[in-house]
């Protein structure tokens, strides 16, 4: 019995020291130029499949599992963006665009189902079901709002043949969504210590909505690794933000920023133009001193969980600063250093807070970000208010290499493009014809309240060129009942999606997600006073004709001698008794008055 008793004990641990960790997370800090600070946070769980089926969940919450099971989903990507990335000062994106989604709320998955129509209802039950959990309004993507994506998205996890052809595609987007402490909540829900501990113990909503840019994802699919032999459903959530350090420094007595005094200024002397009355700015990236608790309000409390089932502790923190840069870190943690590429990482200690500190340096290296590979801006054209154009800007950085890209926009139904007005165009040379440069074009027009237009581009721009994508579109008239509360705000356009394949000469090499800004666009808008200024005038109009006519047809006009019981004097002294009682009031009051 002891035998069989340590042979179980040694085949537990055989299976433990094989199997996959069921919960990471991770936090990567960066700083940038202009003072600025990246923070990166990635958490990831696991289950296996058949426990996911059977409804057996642990770090994978219930709430969100049977969501996806009701709903047929085999795979989620969802997106919570404010604010925009500045790719000229800040360089490539996090994650490369995976993880990041267009501004407001994005939301795309692959739904089983035999049908389209099939397929739509569950999208529409997914999308509902997502409203409530994360407190957004996705119960208001519709059908006008939901496209089928053909070459810009591919699924992320392992599916089988069988499992593919039952797939459809569904992506949706809500531009005008505004992100907001409502929405971190229930994310911060689904991790297994709920924001308590660990490293998601730094996400405050009044810095993280407090960020120049920050996105929130939200990542369910299978996923089949070679070291197992089963599959397993694995759910990854990340946080990206970037802090202005100075900004995210001020005390909690002064929640509102307020300018420096002119004597606390540090000001870049070495311009020309610099004198006394002009304070310029210079880039203190390296030379400011921060820590956790001066950027984040706290410190990390502690470890969330053992993050390998076999316990032992892996790195929980890491930061990219120069190898001669200082960092202070609290006692109980570990840190490990890479010289090859200026990473250091900390294992977290179990029970206590971890705090780390750059204090300032006297070395102004900082890490060179690397470029982005295609620079990307869109923005309207025209004027009036009944047509107008659409110009995109897309550079190619390379001096030797050409970019080759899939463009994705998905336009509202009242924004009517003119397909045969589309042009591109290559500044240095404009001589280029436009089938080197738009290679196919998938095309599916707009119903009126029925659907938008959904416009795919194969793109190649070549080295170091910008090409200059254009077109025309109409703009709608709708309703009154259809236009918002702030019509004379606009309406929000959802940015466009630009996929850069892989090299193929590269196996290495993978995709990269790129997003424009979203475009507000104005419409014609009636003068909502005018219903009120005609229902005041009709009811009036109305009472009066219905008042005269009414007393024409009911009143009955007689003598006052044909009254019967009728008597004057009766009249004339009923008068005069209520103006003496009125009298005697009066008369009392004075009397009152002088004694």
């Amino acid at each position: 019995m002891r035998r069989f008793y340590l042979l179980f004990l040694s085949l537990l641990l055989a299976v433990a020291a094989t199997a996959d960790p069921q919960y990471e997370e991770h936090l990567h800090l960066e700083p940038l130029p202009q003072g600025l600070l990246l923070a990166s946070f990635n958490f990831k769980s696991n289950a296996t499949l058949q426990s996911f089926e059977q409804q057996h969940f642990k770090y994978i919450p219930r709430s969100l599992g049977q969501i996806l099971q009701h709903a047929r989903t085999k795979e989620l990507h969802l997106r919570f963006s404010s604010g925009r990335w500045d790719a000229e000062s800040w360089g490539a994106r996090p994650w490369d665009g995976k993880k990041e989604g267009g501004t407001g709320v994005e939301v795309w998955a692959w739904i089983e189902a035999d049908t389209g129509e099939e397929a739509s209802l569950r999208w529409i039950t997914l999308n509902h079901a997502l409203s409530g959990l994360f407190c957004a309004s996705l119960n208001f993507i519709d059908s006008t709002r939901t496209t089928r994506p053909v070459h810009t998205y591919e699924p992320v996890g392992d599916h089988s043949n069988t499992s593919l052809s039952n797939l459809h595609l569904l992506h949706g987007t809500l531009p005008r969504e505004v992100v907001c402490t409502e929405n971190l909540t229930p994310f911060l829900k689904l991790l297994p210590c709920k924001g308590k501990a660990g490293i998601s113990s730094l996400l405050n909503g009044h810095k993280l909505f407090d960020a120049s840019w920050q996105s929130m994802s939200i990542d369910v699919r299978p996923v089949c690794p070679e070291s197992r032999s089963g599959c397993i459903v694995e759910m990854e959530q990340t946080v990206d933000m970037v802090l202005d350090i100075e900004r995210s420094k001020r005390p909690h007595d002064n929640p509102i920023p307020r300018p420096a005094p002119a004597d606390q200024l540090i000001c870049d002397t070495s311009k020309s133009y610099s004198s006394s009355e002009a304070c310029f700015p210079i880039d203190m990236s390296s030379m400011q001193s921060w820590s956790l608790s001066d950027v984040f309000g706290r410190p990390i409390k502690g470890s969330c969980l053992a993050n390998d089932i076999r316990g032992d502790r892996s790195e929980s923190v890491c930061i990219s600063v120069p190898y001669e840069h200082q960092v202070f870190s609290s006692q109980g943690s570990v840190e490990r250093k890479d010289p090859s590429s200026n990473h250091r990482c900390y294992v977290l200690p179990e029970n206590d807070a971890f705090e780390m500190a750059l204090p300032q340096q006297e070395s102004q290296a900082v890490l060179p970000r690397p470029s982005p590979p295609l620079y990307a801006s869109r923005s309207f054209t025209g004027h009036g208010q009944e047509r107008g154009g659409v110009q995109s800007l897309l550079t190619n950085p390379s001096p030797n290499a050409a970019v080759s890209f899939t463009y994705f926009e998905t336009l509202p139904w009242f924004m009517k493009p003119y397909l045969h007005t589309l042009k591109a165009q290559i500044a240095a040379s404009p001589s280029q014809s436009q089938e080197e440069i738009i290679k196919s074009i998938y095309y599916r027009p707009a119903l009126d309240r029925q659907r938008g237009t959904q416009l795919e581009l194969q793109i190649s721009v070549p080295p170091a060129s910008t090409v200059r994508l254009t077109y025309d579109f109409e703009k709608a008239i709708l309703r009154y009942t259809e236009y918002p509360p702030d019509a004379n705000r606009g309406f929000d356009v959802a940015p466009a999606v630009i996929r850069l394949h892989p090299d193929p000469a590269n196996p290495s090499s993978k995709a990269v997600y790129l997003r424009t800004t979203s475009l507000l666009l104005s419409l014609p808008t009636p003068d909502f006073s005018m219903p009120y200024n005609v229902i005041i005038l009709t009811s009036t109009v109305i009472a009066l004709a219905f008042g005269s006519i009414y007393n024409l047809l009911v009143r009955r006009f007689v003598g006052a001698d044909e009254v019967e019981s009728f008597s004057l004097a009766k009249v004339k002294a009923r008068i005069k008794g209520r103006f003496a009682v009125i009298k005697d009031r009066f008369s009392m009051k004075k009397e009152k008055k002088t004694q």
